[in-house]
């Protein structure tokens, strides 16, 4: 029997109630966890603000007893605050319930190591296998009732935020600045604006009244148009958008003007250069991050190291080769100094912390990086084929790279859990790459959906 791996790139995830968020598989996954964790093992679990989160902990709870370990509820939490918890309680793992920046009827199952890192391959694999494998038969047995879950300690949440309002040192606060927030209705709603309040800043707030199914709604770190408009109507110095589970951030500056996760990177690394604290000179990000970021870093004689998308795989790279600073240009951003998660309320306080140092404001801080015209197509496809083995996709390939004669990018991947093929290309002229990368899309449909 094949296995059927439950994991991707960023833990469990799919739409509440259905395979593999079902009770009685997330009651599986809870079990087979804290087996192979081992008898006694503690596993600290938080969760964002989606309907379904409740009934998933208490089910994946239910399953953690039965397979001998405990659980420590911090309640509605984001998820770097779990994987803070995790490691300074020296739990066994932390557990969070959340679909990321996903609508509300989809959840997930992110998973931890002590170390604060996500679970290992290895470890997925392995409970992939029990689930699928060896699952099925025990069911009957997991389903005697055991003892409620664990009740929420209110204590855990505020031990994240103590934490962070701890990386502002004394001379920075109170911080003079009007801020203004979209909390995404999801994990930030509550902490967020008691942060950033205690700080000194006059903060204004959208987004954070959370009501089950409102999480991410036309709102938040995918939907920032509303936080640009507050920005400007409030006469805010700059704005912080989250998404679902506070793990990534947009940032708006005093002028409306949004800079996504390139543009943090590099006012970020700049800072951190000039304080001669850039650990291997080099900055770490993914194949999805704008050329324009390379070519800014390089003038300053900095090093772009990319990866395949995913954090996960930044933070690979960050602790095999070294370095302070990585991150995706959808957001996510990891000091692996202070965490190894992503932290859209860290990386806002940094952020703070570099405008606040400079008394410059943030437009003038990105100004040194100048975004590439970037193009992307989804192309729906019935089948996928490697591109190696399609003759005219990699002649076509080859003619396109020779007319950008190295001033452009052309990235052509397969989507991990779509039937899609993602066409991107950035040049220095829009007009040009958007013809480049219809041809191209045009020509792959021939190929694959004929």
């Amino acid at each position: 029997m094949l296995t059927q791996k439950l994991f991707g790139t960023d833990g469990i995830r799919g739409k509440a109630g259905q395979f593999p968020l079902d009770p009685p598989t997330i009651k599986l996954i809870g079990y087979f966890l804290a087996r192979r964790l081992g008898s006694g093992s503690t596993i600290v679990i938080g969760r964002d603000t989606r309907e379904s989160g409740p009934w998933i902990e208490e089910a994946i709870s239910r399953g953690i007893a039965l397979g001998g370990g405990r659980t420590i509820a911090a309640g509605v939490i984001p998820t770097p605050g779990v994987a803070l918890l995790t490691k300074e309680l020296q739990a066994s793992a932390g557990l969070v319930i959340s679909a990321s920046h996903n609508p509300y009827h989809d959840n997930g199952l992110k998973i931890f190591s002590p170390s604060g890192q996500k679970l290992s391959d290895e470890m997925e694999m392995a409970i992939s296998e029990d689930v699928t494998g060896i699952g099925p038969a025990l069911l009957p047995a997991l389903e005697r009732a055991v003892d409620p879950p664990a009740e929420v300690n209110p204590a855990l949440a505020q031990r994240y935020q103590d934490f962070l309002r701890a990386r502002i040192s004394a001379p920075l606060v109170p911080i003079s600045l009007k801020i203004a927030l979209d909390c995404a209705n999801g994990a930030a709603s509550q902490i967020a604006p008691q942060l950033f309040a205690s700080l000194g800043a006059e903060v204004t707030v959208i987004n954070a009244a959370p009501d089950g199914q409102n999480i991410n709604q036309d709102c938040g770190a995918l939907h920032p148009d509303r936080l640009q408009e507050l920005v400007i109507a409030s006469g805010a110095d700059l704005g912080f958008a989250f998404d679902g589970d506070a793990d990534r951030l947009m940032l708006v500056d005093g002028q409306g003007r949004l800079l996504d996760g390139d543009h943090i990177l590099y006012l970020m690394t700049d800072y951190l250069s000039r304080h001669q604290q850039l650990t291997g000179n080099r900055v770490v990000a993914t194949v999805m991050s704008n050329l324009g970021l390379e070519i800014a870093l390089r003038k300053r004689g900095i090093d772009l190291v990319r990866t395949a998308v995913g954090d996960k795989y930044v933070l690979d790279e960050l602790l095999r080769g070294g370095g302070a600073i990585g991150g995706e240009q959808s957001g996510h951003i990891i000091l692996p100094e202070i965490s190894l998660a992503g932290d859209g309320m860290l990386s806002a306080l940094e952020i703070l912390r570099v405008v606040t140092e400079s008394g410059r404001p943030v437009a003038d801080l990105a100004a040194g990086m100048e975004r590439m015209p970037q193009v992307l197509i989804n192309l729906p496809v019935s089948h996928k084929v490697p591109f190696e083995e399609m003759p005219a996709v990699t002649a076509e390939l080859s003619r396109l790279e020779n007319e950008m004669a190295g001033n452009g990018r052309i990235l052509l991947r397969y989507s991990g859990t779509e039937n899609l093929v993602r066409i991107m290309i950035e040049g220095s002229d829009e007009t040009t790459i958007r013809g480049q990368a219809e041809s191209l899309a045009r020509l792959i449909d021939s190929q694959l959906n004929s």
